[in-house]
């Protein structure tokens, strides 16, 4: 049926784990042979973890499951992530192997309790779209209606689940051996990494929240959502309408059928920014291949596995940050980014205060007017090292949350590089924050101009950051230090532990091979423990 390999735990475990060990390595020896971070260095770095992403990539593909969904997460993850790293991972999805028909036929057959042709007139063999949890294929209903079928792959809940247990390993070993591992609450990353996969596997689910954007946009005449057949749709197929157009992102097919490219933008601009405003459903996975524009210029979004949540508190939450910003109540700020548990126990509160009021005194200075690519790179630089040295994490529906608006950000500038997301913005988040009463009283000092400092908040962190460049030096030989106390440990416990292997095999196997193991890994053992007292002392 499938490479048996695939399907056996014991494999897919020892793969993903030896690649994550392997990765670790590579990034301590490199901190190691590496004390001054210049341009080379920075260059060296970059290709080693672009090296990483794309041994990271083949092997998604070729064992399928949950490094494809684990590598979309990462991508979301700029929290931690490098961004070398998540660019190599754009189009991993879209880089799944086409599985069988025979086995889609079987589950379909199997879903609806009968012969395919019991519900259809024709199929097309050839899938028309492959990804990591199913394959999507055209068809016909009995009554010559056109629909998209999308079946989930083969033993894809095993799968998963058998890589679940791999990355607990993976989520421990991090935990034990890097600087992150202490930092970062993986624990809760885990959880959240497993309840977004998990959902991802009920098709159910998938057509709940189809059902519900439909429901929401109803009144839209610019957005079209397909409709679902929900008397075919079960927990492991889905049949719904099929959809004639291109991507969002073809404007020769959007020139050849006169379509406005500005009134697109704009159209699917306020789609999004309605869901990153108010609480509900947001749509988490907004890239070209999932928004159609068909011949009339209607906007088709499609595909609702990926789907985020804002909740009532969260949109509080953001209307406190935008108040308190205005009348400069940092410490409120602070504290309400506290219990939005963006801020993990142990960060520097007045480091994270110190910084947003740089932030608005860089705006109100004007300086945000004067950026260049240049110093555009060097605050995405900063911005990184800031928030990997501060212990801040965000959690899944945020990080989605901000994966979304950088696509739709990105979107809308390659089909309409003179989009002005000021402009479009500023009455809707006006009316957002507290309409005619909010601006009568707070929002005329400086509120005019409140969506400019919001969305070029995270721009400004460049001064501080500056500022303290001495400080990440010496947190970075700091860092250094661990990374190698935690090596040294790792390799200690994997050599002991091969020495009561080499003493259990000499005992009970074969005695001579057993006692030449064990005194070879007592060699290596006791080498590791004098390098590493010694890399202590002068350490320290």
């Amino acid at each position: 049926m499938e490479n048996a390999k695939k399907f056996n735990v014991l494999y897919r475990c020892t793969v993903i784990v030896w690649m994550v060990f392997k990765f670790i390595c590579q990034i301590t020896f490199f901190h190691v042979r590496h004390h001054i971070w210049d341009e080379r260095t920075k260059l060296k770095w970059n290709e080693m973890i672009a090296k990483q992403a794309r041994e990271y990539s083949e092997t998604a593909v070729k064992l399928g499951g949950v490094l494809i969904k684990v590598g979309q997460f990462l991508s979301t993850r700029a929290d931690f992530m490098p961004e070398v790293f998540i660019n190599e991972l754009t189009g991993l999805v879209d880089r799944v192997p086409a599985s069988s028909f025979t086995y889609a036929r079987t589950l379909m057959e199997k879903e609806w309790d009968g012969d395919i042709y019991n519900h259809l007139q024709e199929i097309e063999e050839t899938p028309v779209a492959s990804a990591s949890i199913g394959q999507v294929y055209k068809g016909k209903l009995m009554n010559g209606k056109e629909v998209a079928i999308k079946v989930q792959r083969y033993r894809v809940h095993d799968i998963f689940h058998m890589d679940f247990k791999a990355m607990k390993l993976v989520f421990w070993m991090i935990r034990i051996l890097t600087n992150f591992g202490k930092k970062a609450d993986l624990n809760a990353l885990y959880r959240e990494l497993i309840y977004v996969m998990d959902r991802e596997l009920d098709f159910e689910q998938e057509l709940a929240f189809g059902n519900y954007f439909k429901e929401r946009y109803k009144s839209n005449p610019s957005i079209h959502i397909p409709g679902y057949i929900n008397a075919l749709c079960t927990k492991e197929v889905l049949v719904m309408e099929w959809i004639e157009g291109a991507k969002i992102t073809d404007l020769a097919y959007m020139n050849k059928h006169n379509i406005n490219v500005q009134q697109s933008a704009k159209t699917l601009f306020d789609f999004y920014l309605d869901q990153f405003l108010h609480d509900g459903n947001f749509h988490a996975d907004p890239h070209a291949g999932n928004i159609l524009v068909q011949q009339d210029g209607t906007i088709v979004i499609i595909d609702f596995g990926m789907v985020g949540d804002v909740k009532k508190q969260d949109t509080r939450y953001f209307k406190q940050i935008i108040q308190s910003l205005i009348t400069n109540d940092y410490d409120k700020v602070v504290q309400v980014l506290d219990e939005m548990n963006f801020v993990l126990p142990n960060a520097d509160r007045e480091k994270l205060k110190r910084m947003i009021i740089q932030a608005i005194e860089m705006y109100q200075n004007g300086a945000f007017t004067k950026m260049d690519a240049h110093t555009m790179d060097m605050i995405k630089d900063d911005i990184r090292i800031f928030v990997k040295e501060q212990p801040i994490q965000l959690s899944a529906d945020y990080a989605y949350l901000g994966r979304a608006l950088s696509i739709v950000f990105g979107l809308l500038i390659s089909i309409y590089p003179e989009v002005d997301i000021e402009k479009w913005a500023k009455p809707k988040v006006k009316e957002w924050i507290g309409g005619k009463g909010f601006t009568d009283s707070i929002y005329k000092q400086v509120a005019k101009d409140a969506t400019k400092p919001i969305l070029s908040f995270p721009k400004a962190m460049l001064g501080w950051l500056e500022n303290g460049e001495r400080d990440r030096a010496w947190q970075r030989e700091k860092q250094q230090t661990k990374l190698m106390h935690h090596f040294y440990i790792f390799i200690e416990m994997l050599s002991f532990i091969l020495l009561m292997g080499g003493i259990y095999a000499g005992i009970y196997v074969n005695e001579v091979n057993g006692f030449v193991v064990t005194g070879i890994f007592s060699v290596i053992l006791g080498i590791l423990l004098i390098k590493h007292y010694r890399m202590i002392r002068y350490r320290n």
